[in-house]
């Protein structure tokens, strides 16, 4: 049975499938899950994961690019791009744990990021998530 960490490492395929400009990859999610063999609860948690970014995907950049220092968001790689927008979207969206979250986040850009990755996503979803924080107790 696949974990929640594989899911999510499906969710940011499908993520970069999506960013990169493949129109089919919404068509063939659902095979993409199973041939991962991503099923039942895990399947439908992986779903939830893609649809909630994309529905959210405006905002989610908005968060993204408030907080790259000196890097342009359109220039982003794309695995990493796609760490971030999951890793932001389950901080805003979610009731899951924040330091679970970005671990999670960390991990993935270390199998699948450059040796950059890690650090990057773990600055960007910290600055992001301290942000929020400061938000939420100013309201």
């Amino acid at each position: 049975m696949a974990t929640r960490h594989q899911s999510r490492g499906a969710v940011i395929g499908l993520l970069y499938a999506h960013d990169i400009g493949n129109p089919e990859v919404e068509q063939f999610s659902e095979d993409l899950l199973e041939e991962k063999k991503i099923r039942h609860k895990q399947r439908e948690f992986a779903l939830g994961l893609y649809h909630g970014v994309l529905e959210h995907l405006d905002e989610i950049d908005k968060q993204i690019r408030s907080h790259l220092k000196e890097w342009d968001f359109d220039r982003l790689d794309h695995v990493d791009k796609s760490i971030l927008r999951l890793g932001t979207y389950e901080l805003l969206h979610t009731d899951l744990d924040r330091a679970v979250i970005i671990n999670e986040a960390v991990e993935l850009a270390k199998e699948l990021g450059s040796d950059q990755s890690p650090k990057f996503v773990n600055g960007v979803l910290d600055a992001i998530e301290k942000s929020n924080l400061e938000e939420n107790r100013a309201e």
